[in-house]
């Protein structure tokens, strides 16, 4: 065992494989989102999941004034949206957003789509933890997810 450090603890958490989903959130018509793999189910009953954001990220105000959101999982085909929305810039052009019964921007083409809305915000550590409650859902049973894997996409 090692002692814990910044640096051993991220390489050692690189090693569990992750899928990866963009959440997007939309302000007075802008659409702001995020790549994100720190993301779980909560509960089933009712339907919640959570993800977490670093309290330093680009757009973490726009997150947290936010009332509903979509979490898109993505599918393997879609590293370039992943890559993208890692950006603190990313670019929307080339993405056709679909709308969401609750105004939400939602990914096409995705593996699924969660569209949620938030019920909780709790600041631990350098992050704050997202909860959510699914208010609809699409999945795709014919792609294959986005898996993140030692700091390498697969």
């Amino acid at each position: 065992m090692k002692k814990v450090s910044t640096k051993n603890f991220k390489k050692t958490l690189s090693k569990f494989s992750t899928g990866i989903t963009v959440v997007c959130v939309k302000n007075n018509n802008s659409i702001y989102g995020k790549t994100v793999n720190s993301f779980n189910s909560l509960s089933l009953n009712p339907p919640m999941v959570l993800f977490s954001l670093g309290n330093y990220s680009s757009s973490i105000k726009k997150f947290l004034r936010t009332k509903f959101l979509s979490i898109n999982i993505l599918s393997s085909k879609q590293k370039k949206i992943s890559e993208n929305f890692a950006s603190t810039t990313p670019n929307l052009a080339n993405i056709k957003f679909i709308e969401g019964r609750n105004k939400t921007a939602i990914i096409p083409n995705c593996i699924a789509n969660l569209e949620c809305k938030l019920i909780d915000k709790i600041k631990k550590g350098d992050h704050i933890i997202f909860i959510c409650k699914i208010l609809e859902l699409k999945s795709n049973d014919k792609l294959k997810p986005l898996v993140y894997f030692n700091s390498k996409y697969f």
